[in-house]
């Protein structure tokens, strides 16, 4: 068995059950809608976290971002969002933290009427910023993306993860230039715990 070195790192194996999927091939098979917010693809068999760190350390460290946000399970995600965006609290406003705690609400108690309540918000904001992205990634999560009262139009599964994708980057997109790309490798390692820990 060979060992690792500065230029090759090892190659994941350990299961990560916060995942939808072990393989950044399966996951493109099952959400090709991806590669309209990821360039880059993964190799044959390539693990989602040894994709993820080859997103990290290419030329569009984002990518990365945007692969967790469709990887997670969705309670996971979601969570992970609501995580990204408290990680730095001085840059949200009065209505990214209302909409949080709806997100907090819907992971606690996944529930229909929770669903609906952060997606009417997520849909009925003036200005649509990281928190409101985060409100339409929960009412995407799962059911119909239409509002209460209309008929039902299912929920395409790329959804949550373009909402989220652009809640986390939009977050992102705030913190001085000199702080990002630290605070983008803290998004990316959270999500990697909690694709572990799920």
């Amino acid at each position: 068995m060979g060992s690792a070195t500065d230029t090759t790192p090892p190659t994941s194996i350990a299961p990560a059950p916060g995942f939808r999927v072990q393989l950044g091939q399966q996951l493109f098979g099952t959400m090709p809608e991806m590669a309209d917010d990821i360039g880059a693809r993964p190799g044959e068999g390539e693990h989602m976290f040894d994709f993820g760190r080859r997103l990290r350390l290419g030329d569009t460290p984002e990518e990365a971002i945007s692969l967790m946000a469709f990887a997670l399970h969705p309670r996971q995600a979601i969570w992970w969002g609501h995580e990204c965006l408290k990680a730095a609290p001085e840059l949200l406003t009065d209505q990214d933290r209302e909409m949080l705690e709806l997100c907090a609400t819907w992971v606690a108690e996944p529930s229909e009427a929770n669903r609906y309540t952060a997606l009417d918000a997520g849909l009925h904001v003036a200005v649509r910023g990281p928190g409101a992205w985060l409100a339409l990634a929960v009412g995407w999560a799962s059911g119909s993306m239409a509002p209460q009262g209309l008929p039902p139009a299912l929920v395409p599964m790329f959804a949550i993860g373009r909402a989220l994708n652009a809640g986390v980057l939009t977050a992102l997109a705030r913190v001085p230039q000199d702080k990002r790309r630290r605070m983008l490798d803290h998004y990316v390692a959270m999500a990697e715990v909690l694709a572990k820990t799920a």
